[in-house]
């Protein structure tokens, strides 16, 4: 798993995803990229409501894209379904470059596998633009529990009940520890909460036992020395958590997981207008405003071309939806 990772992330040819239906679509009525776009503001669709990781981060790289594009780029929330009506949205709008998906991993790589009946198909509706970062995700429990390693908490959870906290339902933390349980031997139930920051004051308030939390929102909770950090998902150390393991490092190889975010268009969405949002998208990241404050939050800033990033997904459809399907994770029933 980790050497299929490091392909993808440093694939530089792959072919570029894009839907035949779309590709036709596009011939019969995109207007062709040039001066002439973008000729209104474009809408940055966010799945999610207003104030969380997901919206902050589109609005800060929004407003960096849309003073260089001379036309206002409008971050639209439209929360709801797991994202899928934000996705929906977006893959049956016009592939002019006017609509993009503030996209991740739930969107483009999970749903299919996690419902039954999608009203999109990420594979052939939606293409890639860029990549945004990834967030490290690592487990926490209050400074006072019994375990001081991530070997400790396996042998206790053997021995007793243990529960563990996540963002959500189906969240990338859900599905890795899931996946971690499988790989490691963790025995615990998980308690879904309504984001990360409750998950976290349920932890300190002694009501589930551990979180598997990302840096954004568990970094405050590790420098004000409220958590102890037991073991992060990466492939590799995250530069803000230098002394603490990955499970990759204590013998667990396959334990690798990060939450993601990215941009993404309709397919057939013509390649010069992809091109320039992905230069965009890159030049952005590398502001000052921006790179300050991926490193406060901890999150890894990759940049990829829109080959590079259908290449990467791809390659995570290949990990997560068959490990989905077989751990039975299901979100309509």
């Amino acid at each position: 798993m980790l050497r299929r990772r490091d392909m993808v992330l440093g694939m530089a040819g792959a072919a570029a995803a894009g839907g035949p239906g779309r590709a036709a679509r596009a011939q019969g009525g995109a207007p062709a990229p040039g001066r002439g776009w973008p000729d209104r503001p474009i809408r940055w669709i966010v799945g999610y409501p207003p104030g969380g990781a997901s919206d902050t981060m589109a609005r800060l790289i929004a407003n960096a894209i849309g003073t260089r594009l001379g036309q206002p780029i409008v971050v639209e929330n439209r929360p709801g379904g797991g994202a899928v009506l934000a996705s929906e949205l977006v893959a049956r709008s016009a592939p002019d470059g006017h609509t993009l998906l503030h996209s991740d991993n739930g969107m483009l790589v999970y749903n299919p596998a996690l419902y039954q009946r999608l009203p999109y198909d990420p594979d052939r509706d939606l293409t890639g633009i860029g990549f945004i970062g990834r967030w490290p995700l690592f487990f926490v429990a209050t400074p006072e529990s019994p375990y001081r390693s991530f070997a400790e908490l396996v042998e206790v959870s053997r021995r007793r009940p243990l529960t563990y906290g996540t963002p959500g339902v189906a969240s990338p933390h859900h599905l890795a520890c899931e996946m971690v349980k499988k790989r490691t031997g963790l025995e615990a139930t998980h308690v879904p909460y309504r984001g990360g920051p409750l998950a976290m004051n349920d932890l300190l308030g002694g009501r589930v036992d551990l979180v598997v939390i990302d840096t954004s929102t568990g970094l405050p909770f590790v420098r004000a020395g409220r958590v102890r950090v037991l073991a992060q998902l990466g492939d590799r150390r995250s530069d803000q958590l230098a002394d603490v393991p990955t499970l990759a490092e204590l013998g667990h190889a396959g334990a690798v997981a990060y939450g993601w975010q990215s941009l993404s268009a309709p397919a057939g969405t013509p390649a010069p207008v992809i091109a320039r949002l992905n230069e965009e998208l890159v030049r952005a990241m590398g502001t000052p405003e921006l790179a300050a404050h991926t490193r406060n939050i901890g999150v890894e800033v990759v940049n990829m071309t829109p080959e590079q990033f259908n290449a990467f997904v791809r390659g995570e459809c290949e990990i997560w939806r068959p490990l989905i399907r077989e751990l039975g994770i299901r979100v309509d029933g």
